[in-house]
């Protein structure tokens, strides 16, 4: 029942929460440091660029349609195709203000759809811990009713034991009395008290 408390470190909370930045921080430097080799106003490279990502889109596109479309192959793919773009732009302009207007955007972008996956997660684990704490509860509770259960029957087993040690000590005591005479009590009136070994005196 009692289960190991787990510290988590604070850089697995952090970590989830800097992922966009940093991927859109990534592709802004690789797109500059493809930039300063040789990208800058290229028109082929720009051409590949718009290409990857408009077949990236595409994909995305094609993934999300129809009902049986898969949102996570199409995020990935919308995902991609945004990464493409920015590092496109970041490679062909000559200048910073596009490039970082655009990793603004992006990383803007980023967060906004993060956080809908955040508040799913923090639902679901919410409704997990109200279910684990219910049923420790519901256990709890079972536990101890069988835990009283069992103290009352252990409690009357040993008033049974006390009461018929403390019987046969009566009739051991009654037995030895000088003069007594289990046939006079019977004449008398008396019940018939059964001996120890279970047969009248």
């Amino acid at each position: 029942m009692n289960e190991p408390l787990v510290a988590r470190h604070w850089l697995t909370a952090v970590a989830p929460k800097a992922a966009p930045v940093v991927s859109t921080s990534t592709v802004l430097i690789l797109g500059r440091i493809w930039n300063a080799n040789g990208a800058e106003h290229s028109t082929g490279n720009a051409a590949l660029m718009v290409t990857l990502a408009a077949a990236a889109a595409t994909a995305g596109a094609f993934a999300s349609a129809g009902h049986a479309g898969d949102n996570v192959i199409a995020g990935t793919a919308f995902a991609t195709s945004g990464a493409l773009a920015l590092a496109g732009v970041a490679g062909y302009a000559d200048g910073w203000s596009l490039p970082l207007l655009l990793w603004a955007v992006a990383t803007a972008v980023a967060y906004g759809l993060a956080a809908r996956y955040w508040r799913a997660d923090r639902r679901e684990n919410l409704a997990h811990e109200r279910h684990t704490t219910a049923r420790r509860e519901e256990h709890a509770h079972v536990e101890r009713v069988e835990a009283l259960r069992a103290g009352a029957q252990i409690q009357v087993a040993r008033e049974g034991a006390a009461y018929a040690e403390a019987l046969a000590a009566a009739l051991t005591a009654r037995a030895a009395l000088p003069g007594f005479d289990a046939v006079q009590i019977t004449r008398a009136g008396l019940p018939e008290l059964p001996s120890a070994e279970g047969k009248p005196l």
